[in-house]
């Protein structure tokens, strides 16, 4: 009976979901404690033949993965890879694959709503009327904007399909343009030309730091930056600086360098911000659905007719 290894269950997210019950009469081990580092998850897994990854913060270094003999597929639950060394699980023959697409409504929703939120800067007036104020500071309303999107893949087309719908005119930069959903425009010119500039592509060694201080420097003074995709996307200390400074109006933030936010970030007191902790994606509906893929992704290996396969 092939190993089946849930290392990173914590908090607990597929062990109470009506989809574990697809591993039953299966050899299935689950962790719904914290990893304490490399070591215990080499401990965890070393005899494994699958893993269901759930935490991003898992690290499937060159590391654990030589020392785990056994192991032939990751099963991601989710999108991001930029967990596990891509190159060193291809030259030792272990599969990677995620789970695409499930979570683009609800990533798509959180992302559109994170500009509302900044735009009309509900946060910031929600607590002003909480403290007893009626403020009636006009707000911005987002009807007419040009959003521009960086990466359409599932998740870019669901949010240029929803700004579409507010009535926002929709440019994007992608590495394959494909359909007539936005105008293509070069890179730089996104965040020359939006009111609204979001970010939805997967991190990557290329992507990695590529939107700096001189991206926010482009951006129309008042302009909002959105993040629903990854931290390290972002250079963090060059976004602060022109959150600071007034350069761009605000920031709907779901993403970040380091998470759980540390609580002497300095996003917690910057108030053009809207701050989520990288929850976009977990609605019941998407978590379900991704639970679901993961395990069918190793099923479909077991099968010989492997799917979602990254590497």
């Amino acid at each position: 009976m092939p190993s089946i290894v849930i290392p990173d269950d914590d908090p607990p997210a597929i062990s109470p979901s009506a989809a574990f019950k697809r591993l039953a009469g299966h050899d299935v081990r689950v962790y719904t404690t914290r990893l304490a580092g490399i070591g215990e998850l080499i401990e965890r897994i070393a005899d494994a033949e699958f893993v269901i990854n759930v935490r991003a913060r898992t690290p499937f270094t060159r590391d654990v993965l030589e020392r785990c003999r056994n192991l032939k597929l990751i099963s991601i639950w989710g999108t991001g890879t930029d967990n596990v060394d891509l190159p060193a699980a291809k030259q030792l023959g272990i599969r990677v694959t995620n789970t695409p697409g499930v979570s683009a409504i609800a990533v798509a929703e959180h992302t559109i709503m994170l500009m509302l939120a900044v735009a009309h800067r509900i946060v910031e007036v929600d607590g002003q009327v909480r403290g007893g104020q009626w403020p009636r500071a006009l707000v911005s309303q987002v009807h007419g904007k040009t959003v521009g999107l960086i990466g359409t893949g599932a998740i870019g087309k669901e949010v240029a399909r929803f700004a579409a719908g507010l009535g926002c005119r929709v440019i994007a930069w992608t590495y394959h343009p494909q359909g007539d959903f936005a105008e293509w425009v070069a890179f730089d010119e996104v965040f020359r030309r939006s009111d609204i500039v979001s970010i939805h592509v997967r991190q990557t060694p290329e992507t990695t730091g590529m939107i700096r201080r001189e991206h926010f420097e482009m951006m129309k003074p008042g302009a909002i930056f959105v993040n629903t995709a990854r931290g390290a996307i972002v250079r963090e200390g060059d976004l602060i600086d022109a959150l600071r400074s007034g350069r761009i109006g605000g920031a709907g933030l779901d993403v970040f360098e380091k998470e759980p936010l540390p609580p002497d970030s300095p996003f917690l007191s910057l108030r053009n911000t809207v701050l989520t902790p990288h929850a976009a994606h977990a609605t019941p509906e998407a978590s379900e659905a991704g639970i679901v893929l993961a395990i069918e992704n190793i099923f479909s290996f077991m099968a010989g007719n492997p799917r979602h396969v990254v590497v």
